[in-house]
C-alpha cells in the first residue's frame, strides 16, 4: 500500500508539474495586464459562496477545488473604484450563498465605489424567490436592474428552526444536557422538541434587528420611507414590473440592453480585470498587516481543515500564526478576522490567551463576518479593538454539555451492555446510562466553572465589570448593532473598517495604503499533495451531501467537535433568509 501511495505522488507532481507550468505562463503573459480603456465599464460577477479564508493553495486551483475569499472580490471593487479609467461598475448578482454580515461587507463596498464618484448598477439574475440578500446588497448601486426572468427578490424573513429530540427518543437514545445561561439554546437543537420561551425571545430579536436593517437600507437607497417598504414587501412576490412600479428597481431587460442604455462603454469582464496590477493604478502600501482567519469550529490542536473538510480554527495553527505574526518586525499590526460559531472551551482559552501575548508586541484588531458567538466570541474578546457588522451574529457567552444515553438504543436492537466502573463519578464517562445525581451534580459545577471562566475572560478583556457581562451572558446571541450597544463590540463596520481602525492604532492616515499579508502563509506543494492523497474527498461533500441542506451544515460541523466536553456555541441553525 505504501509503495502504491508513493507512485501516486510521483505521478501527481509529474501532473501537476505540467499544470503548474502551464498555469504559472499564462500569468507571465498577462502579467502587464489588460489594455483599459478610458471610460470603461467593468463588469464583476457576484455569485455564490465566499469564504474567510486565504487564496485557495496553487494546486487546489489547479484542480479547480476553489471558492473565492471574500477579501478577493472586495480587493476587486476597490481597485476599479479607485483606477481612472473605469467611469461604471456593473456588479451582476446571481445567487449569493453567504450571510448577512458578509452581504453588508459586499454592499459597503458597491458605496465606496459609488463615493469615489464611480457610476454604480446592480443586475438581478436570480430565479428562486426570496433573494432578500440578493436584493439588499443591489440596492447599494446608483441604478438597480433586473433581467425579465428574475422572479421576486424580497418577500420577507424567515427562518427555521430544528429540534432533534424527537429523533433520539425514537431511537431509544436519552440526551442529558446540563448548560449554564437561560438563552444557551444550542442544546435545545439536539435534545428538545420545540422552542423555550427564552429562544423564542431571543430569535424574534435577530429577526427584528436584521429586518429593521434591511428595510431602513432599502428605504435610504430608494427614496423611500420604511412603512412603504414593508407595505412593498407585504405585497410580495411582485413580477418585475411590479418591483418597477414600486420604485424597487429602475429597468428590466437583458445585460446587453443595459450596456446599451448605459451609452456601450468599453466593457471589461472581471475576470480579465482582475489581471490589473494595483501598483498600475497607485496603490503604494507604507505597511505590512497581518491577516489571520479563524473560519470554522473552534478545535484543539493543529490543523488547517477539519474532518468535514471545511477550514477550522485549531488552537495550535492560530496561536502559532498570532505569535510568529507579532515576532516578525515586518509586521506594524494583526487584523483577525472571524467566522465562527465556536466549540471547545479549551481551544478558545488557547486562543484567547495567544491574543494577550501578541498584542504586548502589536496592536490586534478584530473584524467579525457572518458569526462570532460564543467560543468565536471568547477568541476575540482579548483584542485592542473588535469591529461587526451591524448584522453579524455574536455574543452567545454560554456553555453546555451534552451527554448521549445509548443504553435504550442498545436495547431495541438486541445488544447486551454491563458497565463496571473505579471511582466515584467515573459513570460520567459511560455512554449506556444516565449520571448518578452525585455524578450530576458534579458536572454542574464544572459547567459552572467554565462559565465562570468565560465571563472573566470577557470581563478582563473588554474592561467590563464581570456582573455587567453576566447580565449580558446568559448565552444570548445578539447582532451586531446590538452588541455594540451593550459594549461586547467597540464600532460597527466590515474588514474595511477593521483595517482603518488599525492604521489609526499604529499612527497611520485612513487614506494611506497597507497591504495585508495572510498568516500562516500558504503551505508548500508537497503538503498540499500529501492531503489530496492521505485524505482524499472530503466528508462535506460525500457523506453529507444527501442530507437537507440545514441538517449537512450541523453534521458537517458536528463531526470537528470534541465528545465529553463543555462547548462554547450558540444555537446552530439561525438562519434568517
Amino acid at each position: 500500500m505504501r509503495t502504491v501511495r508513493i507512485l501516486i505522488v510521483v505521478l501527481l507532481m509529474i501532473v501537476v508539474g505540467g499544470l503548474v507550468l502551464r498555469f504559472a505562463g499564462g500569468h507571465f503573459a498577462l502579467a502587464s495586464g489588460p489594455v483599459i480603456e478610458s471610460g470603461s465599464a467593468v463588469v464583476l460577477d457576484l455569485e455564490g459562496e465566499y469564504v474567510e479564508a486565504p487564496e485557495a493553495p496553487m494546486l487546489a486551483r489547479v484542480l479547480g477545488q476553489h471558492r473565492m475569499p471574500l477579501v478577493s472580490v472586495l480587493s476587486e471593487l476597490r481597485k476599479a473604484g479607485r483606477d481612472p479609467r473605469v467611469a461604471t461598475v456593473i456588479v451582476r448578482i446571481r445567487s449569493l450563498d453567504v450571510g448577512w454580515a458578509k452581504a453588508q461587507d459586499l454592499r459597503d463596498a458597491i458605496l465606496a465605489v459609488r463615493d469615489r464618484g464611480k457610476r454604480t448598477v446592480a443586475y438581478l439574475e436570480c430565479e428562486r424567490f426570496g433573494a432578500n440578500r440578493e436584493y439588499y446588497v443591489a440596492s447599494a448601486a446608483d441604478e438597480v436592474w433586473v433581467s425579465p426572468a428574475t422572479r421576486s427578490p424580497i418577500v420577507g424573513l424567515a427562518a427555521d428552526y430544528l429540534f432533534l429530540g424527537g429523533l433520539w427518543e425514537k431511537l431509544g437514545v436519552a440526551v442529558e444536557v446540563e448548560k449554564i445561561g437561560k438563552y444557551k439554546s444550542a442544546a435545545e437543537a439536539y435534545a428538545s422538541t420545540q422552542m423555550s420561551e427564552a429562544n423564542a425571545e431571543m430569535a424574534n430579536s435577530i429577526m427584528d434587528s436584521i429586518e429593521t436593517q434591511l428595510v431602513s437600507a432599502i428605504a435610504d437607497r430608494r427614496d423611500l420611507t420604511p412603512s412603504e417598504v414593508r407595505t412593498i414587501i407585504d405585497t410580495a412576490p411582485m413580477t418585475p414590473q411590479d418591483l418597477l412600479d414600486a420604485k424597487l428597481i429602475d429597468g428590466v431587460g437583458y445585460l446587453d440592453e443595459v450596456v446599451e442604455k448605459l451609452g456601450r462603454p468599453p466593457l471589461v469582464e472581471g475576470s480579465a480585470y482582475s489581471a490589473v496590477d494595483p501598483k498600475t493604478i497607485g496603490f503604494a502600501p507604507v505597511a505590512t498587516f497581518a491577516l489571520i482567519y479563524g473560519t470554522g469550529a473552534v478545535v484543539h490542536g493543529d490543523a488547517r481543515s477539519g474532518r468535514s473538510g471545511d477550514p477550522v480554527v485549531a488552537s495550535t495553527t492560530i496561536s502559532k500564526a498570532l505569535l510568529d505574526a507579532a515576532a516578525d518586525d515586518s509586521i506594524r499590526a494583526i487584523v483577525f478576522r472571524i467566522d465562527s460559531p465556536g466549540g471547545s472551551a479549551l481551544a478558545s482559552d488557547v486562543i484567547y490567551h495567544a491574543v494577550v501575548e501578541a498584542k504586548k508586541k502589536k496592536p490586534v484588531v478584530v473584524s467579525f463576518s457572518d458569526v462570532a458567538a460564543s467560543g468565536g466570541y471568547y477568541i476575540a474578546a482579548a483584542a485592542d479593538a473588535i469591529v461587526a457588522q451591524p448584522a453579524t451574529l455574536t455574543g452567545s457567552i454560554g456553555v453546555f454539555v451534552l451527554r448521549p444515553v445509548i443504553g435504550g438504543l442498545l436495547d431495541k436492537l438486541g445488544i447486551g451492555h454491563t458497565s463496571i466502573t473505579r471511582g466515584a463519578h467515573a459513570d460520567l464517562l459511560l455512554s449506556t446510562q444516565p449520571l448518578s445525581p452525585g455524578t450530576r451534580e458534579r458536572l454542574v459545577d464544572e459547567v459552572r466553572s467554565v462559565y465562570d471562566l468565560f465571563v472573566e475572560r470577557v470581563a478582563s478583556g473588554r474592561s467590563l465589570e464581570p456582573g455587567y457581562v453576566d447580565e449580558v451572558a446568559q448565552g444570548r446571541v445578539w447582532t451586531g448593532v446590538q452588541a455594540n450597544e451593550r459594549k461586547l463590540v467597540n464600532v460597527l463596520g466590515g474588514l474595511q473598517v477593521a483595517v482603518d481602525r488599525t492604521k489609526e492604532r499604529v499612527g497611520l492616515s485612513p487614506e494611506v495604503d497597507v497591504s495585508l499579508l495572510p498568516y500562516p502563509p500558504p503551505e508548500p506543494l508537497a503538503e498540499q499533495i500529501r492531503r489530496l492523497v492521505f485524505e482524499g474527498v472530503s466528508a462535506r461533500a460525500t457523506l453529507f451531501a444527501p442530507l437537507p441542506d440545514p441538517l449537512r451544515r450541523l453534521a458537517a460541523w458536528l463531526v470537528e467537535l470534541p465528545s465529553g466536553s463543555p462547548l462554547l456555541v450558540p444555537p446552530l441553525l439561525i438562519e434568517v433568509r
